[in-house]
């Protein structure tokens, strides 16, 4: 009897040492099992991370965002405006309302019109402008990226203005300024070509008109001028290098909606010579858009900021667009898109800049009467752009 009963309790002790095996056996399966899983999973993960990497970069490639406004007009009750008391300048306040419209671009334009000699020279207003320092600084902050200084207060403070304005300017990396320049081999220098999301492109800035003031001779390098044959030598530097030629125009008569002959007749001189997209100012008020030939072009945006008072001065317009570069190498532009944008002040003081959707009559009084005014002023010869 005993003898069976060790015999049963050896034979048992067998059986668990078997089910024991398997049992770890199973488990050994089941954790290599979902290890492998668990590492099929994480591979098809960082494929899909990586797929989506590749089509957003793809997506990225071969296409600029820009936005662009018009005239940077500094005039005293400005920058009275900004002044802090310990005698800084600080221009960021009147930008908040608009900020969310310029940030975040490959490319952003604007003319800075009156010209940044800084407090050291002096500042001043109407009729010869000097800014400080801390406009450009704060444009800068805002992503203006491109800016023209020729126009037709580059000579207001003569050679020292040009001068401190280049140097100032020479301090801000990243920024393609042109315009004005120190010299002739520094004008050249200034013709470059930059590279950004596969698309490479040059950017230009000339002015018709000058107030009288011109450059000493010999020195007609400190403001851009524009001629036919001066804009068509710059231009063919950098033509067959380049997909994109961008051209600022400082143009046309003040305080007027429609552009002149004049203007046509150099939009069409630009388009020959290969120019892709104009952007026009000098007006103050908003002028047309229209296409000329495959040129885009923009006869006047109005003023970004100025201590103009009339709703014609103090409207002006941000424009936003797509530049894309198909496989044939050629630019096309799409999604422009325009927000009309207002410049609020009272007695000369709390100046900001509102875009026309957050404007109430409080702040300009019949408001959508002048939305509808420059919405067709915008679109009179076109439909492409859209205004919000």
């Amino acid at each position: 009897m005993k003898v069976k009963e060790n015999k049963k309790k050896r034979h048992l002790k067998k059986w668990v040492k078997v089910t024991l095996f398997l049992l770890l056996i199973f488990i050994l399966v089941f954790i290599v099992y979902c290890f492998r899983n668990e590492t099929r999973s994480v591979s098809v993960k960082e494929k899909q991370i990586k797929d989506k990497e590749i089509t957003t970069k793809q997506e990225d490639t071969n296409k600029l965002s820009m936005v662009m406004v018009g005239d940077c007009l500094i005039h005293r009750f400005v920058y009275t405006d900004a002044k802090n008391n310990d005698g800084s300048y600080s221009f960021s306040k009147m930008f908040t309302e608009v900020e969310p419209l310029i940030k975040n671009h490959d490319l952003a334009f604007y003319n800075q019109e009156s010209n940044i000699g800084g407090k050291s020279l002096g500042l001043s207003a109407y009729p010869r402008f000097n800014s400080p320092e801390e406009i450009g600084d704060d444009m800068v902050d805002l992503g203006f990226n491109l800016v023209s200084l020729a126009n037709n207060h580059t000579m207001d403070r003569g050679e020292q203005g040009v001068i401190n304005s280049v140097n100032y300017w020479k301090t801000k990396p990243g920024v393609y300024y042109t315009g004005q320049a120190l010299s002739e081999e520094d004008r050249e220098s200034n013709i470059k070509i930059e590279e950004k999301n596969g698309i490479k492109y040059a950017f230009f800035a000339y002015t018709t008109v000058t107030n009288g003031l011109l450059p000493p001779s010999g020195k007609e390098y400190l403001t851009n001028i524009y001629s036919k044959e001066k804009a068509k030598a710059d231009i063919n530097k950098v033509k067959d290098k380049v997909d994109l030629i961008i051209v600022s125009m400082h143009w046309g008569e003040e305080y007027t909606t429609n552009p002149n002959g004049n203007q046509k007749q150099i939009a069409k001189e630009l388009s020959d010579m290969g120019v892709n997209l104009i952007i026009g100012n000098h007006a103050h008020s908003i002028q047309p858009v229209e296409m000329v030939n495959d040129t885009l072009v923009f006869y006047a945006l109005g003023n970004f900021i100025a201590a103009q008072d009339t709703p014609d001065r103090q409207t002006g317009v941000v424009v936003s667009l797509d530049i894309n570069k198909g496989e044939d190498s050629k630019v096309t532009f799409d999604n422009i898109k325009a927000n009309l944008i207002y410049t609020y002040f009272k007695n000369g003081r709390n100046f900001k800049i509102y875009p026309y959707t957050k404007l109430d009559n409080n702040l300009l009084n019949n408001y959508q009467t002048y939305y509808n005014k420059y919405k067709s002023v915008l679109t009179r010869y076109t439909d492409i752009i859209e205004v919000e």
